[in-house]
């Protein structure tokens, strides 16, 4: 079944997925990522946005909503694939999508949202495609070192003598002592992992091109973990499934691990299987939204992050009422807050309004936008606040303080991805004229 973000079906359109729409109706990400589904970016447990919009099916009236998700997902021989609403009718057009991924991940613009029946091409190929960013995002932190324990045996003892190891080894004695060392090491399981994933990759025909993303990462991680092996595969595998990264220091490592694991067990997880487990790659487009934002006016505006933790704010003096506003105007005299909302210009309202007015007053801004993404032909809604009570027949618009709808235009018609960039990017310039 093929359905769109942001829409609505009836229940019975969901007659040939029952299974798998029982299975993930009413579930947020965090809850589909504990079940194997792999979430792009990494749902975090202490991100205040967890709302109805990263719920995949949401179940209203007699049928179901789908919020700012798209991907893929599989139960047994049942399969969901959710486009962007602004794909067109052809299964091979969501070039929306395929420009977010590249400006914000840096896709390939092969990318398609495609499910081959024969299989030949699993959407977990997708997977392929974000290795190069999580593998430069964990690394930014250097390459991850544990304790390992090695074996030797030679005359320079610095470890605990292996009786055993040596009588087998050193019999009759020839100057040699058998030792291990518990050494602090990059030439770890996990390491060993992310190699074989890159040389997994690096067969693919278009391997090349997906690691010359991240080289010096690559180049990093090969001079690390020397001793490549490809019968070790399994083991290695094995050895990280029991022994995943745990600290909260490492998530970056965590989730890069997870998908290492993914890509080289891909074929066990393919569509199609039987399984009853459920898999499936999707992605949070809300999330996607705004980071493309931010690259089109970051330089106007503060972006604090609440997936990453980064420029947490307080409603509150004493560290009360956490809130990560998406934009802070970086000119404090004219006093600008913005919020990106992935979803269409009329979802936008009710607790949408008391959230930015918050904000607007937390940091003592006069102006507020709402920026979304716009089918063409739409246009900015100014809305003023009002002063007074009906109570008192004394309600009238104040002059002050405004809040604004700020679309940007998505083309709707484009016959191929190269002539929606090239529009795209004109409707770009007429969205950050605003804030010139």
């Amino acid at each position: 079944m093929i359905i769109k973000d942001n829409s609505y079906k009836d229940k019975a359109s969901f007659s040939e997925i029952p299974k798998l729409t029982e299975k993930i109706a009413g579930k947020t990400l965090k809850q589909l990522e504990r079940e194997g589904v792999f979430v792009f970016p990494e749902a975090v447990e202490k991100a205040e946005d967890i709302s109805d919009e990263q719920i995949i099916l949401k179940r209203e009236n007699s049928g179901y909503k789908t919020g700012n998700i798209v991907g893929f997902l599989g139960l047994g021989e049942e399969r969901l694939v959710i486009r962007s609403r602004f794909s067109g009718d052809n299964e091979n057009d969501d070039f929306f999508f395929q420009y977010l991924m590249e400006r914000v991940v840096e896709f390939p613009n092969i990318v398609n949202l495609q499910t081959d029946a024969d299989q030949d091409n699993s959407p977990f190929d997708f997977l392929l495609f974000l290795f190069p960013y999580y593998l430069k995002k964990a690394m930014r932190k250097g390459l991850f070192k544990t304790y390992i324990r090695r074996k030797y045996n030679d005359a320079n003892v610095k470890g605990a003598v292996d009786i055993a190891r040596h009588i087998k080894q050193n019999t009759p004695f020839v100057g040699k002592i058998a030792y291990s060392a518990r050494e602090f090491s990059c030439d770890n399981s996990l390491i060993k992992l992310v190699r074989h994933t890159i040389e997994f990759i690096g067969g693919k025909s278009f391997g090349g091109n997906i690691l010359a993303k991240a080289k010096d990462e690559v180049r990093l991680v090969v001079e690390a973990a020397p001793k490549y092996q490809p019968h070790d595969r399994r083991r290695i595998i094995e050895q990280n499934k029991n022994d995943s990264v745990r600290h909260a220091y490492f998530r970056e490592y965590r989730a890069l691990q997870r998908l290492c694991l993914l890509i080289l067990e891909h074929r066990k997880h393919r569509i199609g299987t039987g399984s009853k487990q459920i898999y499936g790659i999707i992605f949070d487009c809300a999330w996607l939204w705004e980071e493309y934002v931010n690259s089109l006016i970051g330089d106007k505006f503060y972006h604090p992050m609440n997936k990453s933790g980064k420029g947490a704010q307080w409603l509150f003096a004493g560290s009360a009422g956490l809130i990560y506003p998406d934009f802070i105007g970086r000119d404090s005299e004219t006093g600008i807050i913005a919020d990106a909302k992935y979803k269409p210009r009329d979802n936008i309202c009710n607790r949408d309004y008391l959230q930015l007015l918050a904000y607007m007053l937390r940091f003592e801004a006069k102006a507020g936008y709402y920026l979304y993404p716009e089918a063409e032909g739409g246009n900015d809604l100014t809305m003023r606040l009002n002063r007074g009570s009906t109570y008192e027949e004394n309600v009238m618009s104040r002059d002050d303080i405004n809040i604004t709808k700020h679309g940007l235009k998505i083309p709707a018609d484009a016959a191929d991805y190269n002539e929606f960039a090239a529009r795209i990017k004109l409707y770009e310039q007429e969205f950050k004229a605003v804030f010139l």
